[in-house]
Order: structure tokens, then C-alpha cells, then sequence
């Protein structure tokens, strides 16, 4: 089943995206850490030399692109499969073609397939043998962290190549190749493409080469051509051909620091509505998500601080989810973290302590180490005296005893009433009388 023949590739029915992809090495845009000049891909490509191979990466960026590639620059038999719709019956098809072609013609096959995460494990199980035995080349592609979705054997017996998304730069020529070519492209139309409407095409692919050209397609060909024969491509033609709005917003302007603003101010104010609000503008205008987790981390710590301890905890593990499961789903526990954040008590009276405890460091002489604190770990260090006098708390009655801990201090940490903070303050004041009961005691012995 050879899907890659040119006339097929090429044919008008064809949509834009298999229409413009690379016929030649110099065509492959983007993924130069892999394709790049002395990088692997570009080495197997200019060698015509096969190895298995497992592409990993979001969808649009190359993977396929780049086997079809393949496919013009090898003399083998190439035959491609979709994992989410073939099984155990089509591969031992491919695998008695591949066998027949390699005893009567001393050819290889290349297996190109796509979804390959899709498999399970006795599928993939399968193809081991066959790979062993060199009666075929793999070629998997896939959306899923490889060391995650596929057997450890069919792992070691291919290299795994991470595809990264496309860069603005990288969208923005393939755009501009698909407009100008007249045999492949949409170059046999006057297209009139406004910077407005360039801008939300390239925004809204978020990396995805074909997005972007069926995004471009869909709206040349759905605009009609004005007396003269242009097609206007205008903002609102792009925002109908990729069905998304543009949302103003400038990813390192007023709008990136204002909009992150608002939404760290309205989650301190304690409005989960807004605070929903700014953060589903931030991910719908394409802000980088780890940015807003960070944010909720530092929010959590200075905004709510111990007035709910579980605060942060929550914040950090939806940070993690984030990295671990990624868009679109990471949405989920942003917005959790957020509401949480936002319901929460609120109390600012550790990081204001810090910036008090701060401040007098920077303005004050530096205070010494009490010696009865002092490291007494060490040979020699009760010759100095280290560590002596010191009294250790679990020793006590309610594992407290009062000593210096550093001379001449002021209060720094307040602790509020809002939420756990309370039990916090409530039992540093109970300790304050078992002071003032210990010096009443005291005096009273004198």
C-alpha cells in the first residue's frame, strides 16, 4: 500500500498539507537539532541509509512529512499503516511481502507507522523479529512519550528522534511556500493576506503545520474573489477558517504582564469567577502554562501562606501535573489550583516577616551565631566551646524551652486569625505565657 507516489501526493483533490510536503531534503523546515546540518536525520537522508526509527512529537511538526520524505530517497519497498486501524492480520501481510521481496529481489521494506502508541503489547511484540532479522525498517510515529507508551525491546532496536513544534519562523515560510507555489500550492491565486490575518494563522497553529495550511486553504478557497480577481484574506476570514477568535494579546508586551496581573490580583482578592476568567484568557491567547503555574506556586506561598498550609502542596502538584500530563488536559489542574487559591484564606505574614527579617539584614551589623547554637559535631569543638549550654527542646515539657535563639530581635512573623493561621497564632501565644509563668516562678524563688 504505497501511499506516497507523487501523482497522489500531488493531485488537487488532495488537501494543501500532502500537497506541499517536502520532495526534497532542502524543503524540510524545521527540527534542525534533528534535520540540520552533521544532525542524524539529515545524515540518514543525504546517505540514503534506513535505520528503525521511533519520531516522537506534536502533531504538525514533520513526523510524517519527513517520511514521506524518506520514502523519495531509499530504493526500498515502502508501505505505511495506521496503528489505530490495522492489527496483528495486516502486519503479518506486510511481514510475508517483506520476506518474499528480500529472498527474490534483495529489496528492504520500510514500515512507516503512524500512531504506532496505538499497539498493544503483543502487536508491538510482533514486529520484534522481523526487525531482528533485518526482513523490514520501522519507521513509528507517535504523539505519546515513546519511553512511556512502547516495549523496552522495540525501543532498543530503534532510535528515538523528539520532534520539537514549529516555530513562528518555521510557520511563516511553509506559509509563504504554500502561497507562492502555483503546481503544488495556491499560488494560481491573487491572495491579498492582511499582517493581521498572517498573525492569528501563525498564533493559532500553535505549531502545527497542517493546521496552519488547512487554516489557508480553507479560507482561499471559501473567499470570493473580488472584480478584479484578489482574494481579500482578512483577519476575519482567518478567524473563521481556524474557528478560533483572536484574542488581543501580546506574549511579552502590557498585555502578557497586565492580563497575569490581574489574574494574581483577583486570586488575593479572593474571586474565583475573575481569577477563571484571566486564566482562561492566558491559555486561549497561547501563554505558556509553566508561566501561570509558577504563578500559582508563588501566589499560594505569599498570598495564602499558612492561613491554609495545603495551599502550596496543591499548587506544586499542579505544577507537576502540568509537566506530566500536558495540554490540552493541563487546563485541568490549573483551573483547580486556581479556584483552590482563590477560596482560600488568606495571610501575607510569612513573606511580610521575611521582607521585615530582610530588611534589618541589610541595615544591621550581621549578627553572630550564639555559641550555645554553634555546631558541636566536629573534634576540637567543645574546646571552643561550641554547643555549650545548649538546651534541647524534646527534653522539655511540651518539647519547648526557652532560650536565645538570636540576640536583640524584633517580631518579624505575625501570624493573623484567617483559616489555620489562627491555631498557628493561638499556640505561640500560649507559649508567651509559659514564659511569663516560668518568670513569675522565678522571681517568686528569689
Amino acid at each position: 500500500m504505497d501511499l506516497f507516489e507523487t501523482a497522489a501526493e500531488e493531485s488537487p483533490s488532495r488537501p494543501l498539507a500532502i500537497r506541499m510536503s517536502p520532495r526534497a531534503l532542502e524543503e524540510y523546515v524545521g527540527q534542525e537539532h534533528l534535520a540540520g546540518p552533521g544532525k542524524l536525520l539529515r545524515r540518514l537522508l543525504e546517505s540514503n541509509r534506513v535505520v528503525s526509527l521511533i519520531l516522537y512529537g506534536p502533531p504538525g511538526a514533520g513526523k510524517t512529512a519527513f517520511a514521506r520524505l524518506l520514502a523519495r530517497r531509499t530504493r526500498s519497498r515502502f508501505v505505511a499503516l495506521n496503528a489505530v486501524t490495522s492489527g496483528l492480520a495486516d502486519l503479518r501481510k506486510v511481514f510475508d511481502e517483506a520476506l518474499e521481496a528480500k529472498k527474490l529481489y534483495q529489496q528492504s521494506t520500510i514500515l512507516f507507522l503512524d500512531e504506532i502508541h496505538h499497539f498493544n503489547k503483543s502487536q508491538q511484540d510482533a514486529l520484534l523479529p522481523h526487525l531482528e532479522q533485518g526482513n523490514l525498517i520501522l519507521v513509528g510515529a507517535t504523539t505519546q512519550n515513546p519511553f512511556f507508551a512502547l516495549n523496552t525491546a522495540l525501543l532498543s532496536r530503534s532510535r528515538v528522534c523528539e520532534l520539537k513544534l514549529l516555530g513562528e519562523k518555521d510557520l511563516s515560510l511553509i506559509l509563504e511556500r504554500a502561497l507562492q507555489d502555483k503546481e503544488r500550492g495556491l499560488g494560481k491565486y491573487t491572495v491579498d493576506l492582511s499582517p493581521e490575518a498572517r498573525a492569528h494563522l501563525l498564533k493559532a497553529a500553535s505549531g502545527d503545520a497542517r493546521t496552519l495550511l488547512n487554516a489557508l486553504e480553507v479560507g482561499v478557497l471559501t473567499t470570493p474573489p473580488d472584480e478584479k480577481g484578489r482574494i481579500h484574506f482578512d483577519l476575519g476570514v482567518a478567524q473563521e477558517s481556524v474557528q478560533k477568535k483572536m484574542v488581543q494579546y501580546d506574549a511579552s508586551g502590557d498585555q502578557h504582564y497586565d492580563t497575569i496581573s490581574a489574574f494574581i490580583k483577583s486570586i488575593r482578592g479572593s474571586d474565583p469567577d475573575a481569577s477563571l476568567y484571566w486564566l482562561a484568557k492566558m491559555l486561549y491567547a497561547g501563554e505558556d502554562p509553566r508561566f501561570i503555574a509558577r504563578r500559582l506556586v508563588i501566589s499560594a506561598a505569599e498570598d495564602v501562606g499558612n492561613a491554609d498550609p495545603q495551599a502550596l502542596p496543591l499548587a506544586v502538584a499542579a505544577q507537576q501535573a502540568l509537566e506530566f500530563i500536558g495540554l490540552p488536559e493541563g487546563r485541568i489542574p490549573l483551573a483547580q489550583a486556581t479556584v483552590y487559591l482563590a477560596c482560600a484564606p488568606k495571610s501575607n505574614a510569612s513573606y511580610m516577616g521575611l521582607e521585615a527579617a530582610t530588611g534589618d539584614v541589610q541595615k544591621e551589623a550581621t549578627k553572630e551565631v550564639p555559641l550555645h547554637l554553634k555546631d558541636a559535631h566536629y573534634p576540637g569543638s567543645k574546646v571552643l566551646g561550641r554547643g555549650e549550654g545548649y538546651q534541647y527542646a524534646h527534653d522539655f515539657p511540651g518539647h519547648y524551652v526557652k532560650q536565645e535563639y538570636a540576640p536583640n530581635l524584633g517580631r518579624y512573623y505575625l501570624p493573623t486569625s484567617q483559616g489555620y493561621e489562627a491555631k498557628i497564632k493561638a499556640w505561640l501565644e500560649y507559649l508567651q505565657e509559659l514564659e511569663s509563668a516560668s518568670e513569675t516562678a522565678k522571681e517568686k524563688k528569689k
